[in-house]
């Protein structure tokens, strides 16, 4: 289960098509907050609460 609240970062590259890295960037200006932050609520609100994976047998 992903801890919404820990500080620890860790970091990621990505490859967007630009127009997306374009349109974030904008939207993050907006929202007064930083790239970072606005993947961050993206992902938290798009990810289910818990993912469990199973072993194969």
């Amino acid at each position: 289960m992903c801890n919404m609240t820990n500080d620890k970062k860790q970091r990621v590259t990505l490859f967007l098509n630009p127009s997306i890295a374009k349109h974030a960037r904008a939207q993050a200006v907006v929202e007064e907050i930083t790239l970072t932050r606005l993947v961050e609520k993206a992902l938290i609100k798009y990810l289910p609460k818990e993912t469990v994976i199973k072993k194969a047998e």
